[in-house]
C-alpha cells in the first residue's frame, strides 16, 4: 500500500492553521498540526513529515529556530521546510533562504500558490529522496565489485606466495603460521603503552592478511639459491637480497591507481623493508630504528621465529626456547629490542 504523504503545518494562528489543514486535505495528502516549533520537532521524530509548511511568528520557538535545528541535524535535514509569514521585508527573507528554508510565501496567501509550490516541493523532495536512493545502490554495487576485486587481487598474490614457498621448500603451513603469529604479536603489541597509539584494530586484520606475502619475491628466485644447503656465494646472496625488490614491485604494480589501500600498502612495505635491521646493517636500503615501518619490524621477528622452528632441508626445527635463544643474539641488531621482547612473553600462544 502506497504511503500516505504528511505535511505538518507549524502556526500558532488557529485560523491560518486550519485554512492550511484544509488546503492540504484538498491536495489529497495528510496534515499534521503544531502551534509552534517545540511542538513540531516532536511531530517530526515520530511520524516523519514529507514537508513542514511553517510561520515565523511563534512562542517558545519561532520559525527561524525551527529550521535552523531541523537543517543542522542529518536526520532531518533533507525534509523541505516552506514558510508562510506576514513578514515580508527582504531580509526576513534572506534570513530564512540563508538558515536552509526552501520557500517563502507572504501572508495573506493564495490557496492556489500554496498548493503549487507544496506540489512542487513535494516533487523535489521525492526527485531527490530517489537520487540518493539510486546514488545508495551505486555506491553499494561499487563497493561489492571493489571487494570482489581486492579479493582477486589477495588470491593472485596468495597464489603466486604459495609458488614462493614451494620454490623455497617451506613448510606447508608456514603461511598460516606466518598470519596467526603476526596477528598474535601485534595484538599483543597493542595492549602495551609503547604501542597502543599506533596500533588500532583494523592494523592487526591487515597485518595477519598481508604477513605471508612478506616472501613473495621469491617466486622470482632460483631453486637452486633458494635450496641451497651451503652458505651462498657473494654473487648468490646478491640475487638472493633481490626478492624483497621484486615483492615491493609486484604489489605497487597491483595496487589500486589512486586510491590507498590498506593491505596492499602494509604488504608494499612489509615485502621490501622485512630484512632491514634495527641498526641499519639490512637491506635493501639499510634503513635503522622507527625508518623501518612498523609491519615490516614485527614480521622480521616472526618470520625468524617461524624459520627457526620450520623443518629445512638442511636442518631440522628447533624448539620455541631454542630459537628464543639464537634470536637473542640478534636483538637490537636485527630486532626492535621491545617487539622481542613482547614475542618471548607470548611465545605459549604461537604456532
Amino acid at each position: 500500500m502506497e504511503q500516505t504523504i504528511k505535511i505538518l503545518i507549524v502556526d500558532d494562528v488557529d485560523t491560518n492553521r486550519f485554512m492550511l489543514r484544509d488546503i492540504i486535505k484538498e491536495l489529497g495528502y495528510q496534515p499534521l498540526l503544531a502551534e509552534n516549533g517545540v511542538q513540531a520537532l516532536k511531530i517530526v521524530n515520530r511520524l516523519w513529515p514529507q514537508l513542514i509548511i511553517s510561520d515565523i511568528s511563534m512562542p517558545e520557538m519561532d520559525g527561524y529556530e525551527l529550521c535552523e535545528t531541523l537543517k543542522s541535524d542529518p536526520k532531518t535535514r533533507n525534509i523541505p521546510v516552506i514558510f508562510i509569514s506576514a513578514f515580508d521585508n527582504s531580509n526576513d527573507i534572506v534570513k530564512g533562504f540563508n538558515i536552509g528554508v526552501e520557500d517563502y510565501i507572504t501572508k495573506p496567501f493564495i490557496p492556489d500558490v500554496v498548493k503549487a509550490r507544496v506540489g512542487l516541493h513535494l516533487k523535489l523532495y521525492e526527485t531527490n529522496r530517489e537520487l540518493s536512493e539510486t546514488n545508495r545502490l551505486l555506491k553499494t554495487s561499487i563497493d561489492r565489485q571493489l571487494k570482489q576485486i581486492e579479493m582477486e587481487k589477495k588470491n593472485v598474490l596468495y597464489a603466486l606466495t604459495r609458488v614462493a614457498r614451494e620454490n623455497a621448500a617451506y613448510d606447508k603451513n608456514h603461511m598460516e603460521r606466518m598470519s596467526y603469529n603476526c596477528k598474535q604479536l601485534t595484538e599483543a603489541m597493542q595492549l602495551t603503552p609503547e604501542f597502543f597509539d599506533a596500533i588500532p584494530d583494523i592494523y592487526i586484520e591487515t597485518m595477519e592478511l598481508a604477513a605471508p606475502l612478506c616472501d613473495l619475491g621469491n617466486v622470482a628466485i632460483p631453486h637452486s639459491i633458494l635450496q641451497k644447503n651451503d652458505s651462498l656465494s657473494p654473487e648468490e646472496r646478491e640475487i638472493m637480497e633481490k626478492h624483497t625488490l621484486v615483492g615491493a614491485t609486484i604489489l605497487k604494480d597491483i595496487e589500486t591507481t589512486g586510491d590507498y589501500n590498506d593491505f596492499l600498502q602494509i604488504s608494499y612495505e612489509i615485502a621490501k623493508y622485512h630484512h632491514e635491521n634495527w641498526d641499519g646493517s639490512g637491506y635493501p636500503e639499510g634503513k635503522k630504528n622507527n625508518e623501518i615501518p612498523l609491519s615490516a619490524q614485527i614480521v622480521s621477528v616472526v618470520s625468524d621465529y617461524c624459520a627457526l622452528t620450520e623443518k629445512r632441508v638442511y636442518r631440522d626445527s628447533y624448539t620455541s626456547e631454542q630459537a628464543l635463544e639464537i634470536m637473542k643474539n640478534d636483538v637490537g641488531v636485527k630486532y626492535n629490542p621491545v617487539i622481542y621482547k613482547i614475542l618471548k612473553m607470548i611465545v605459549r600462544q604461537l604456532r
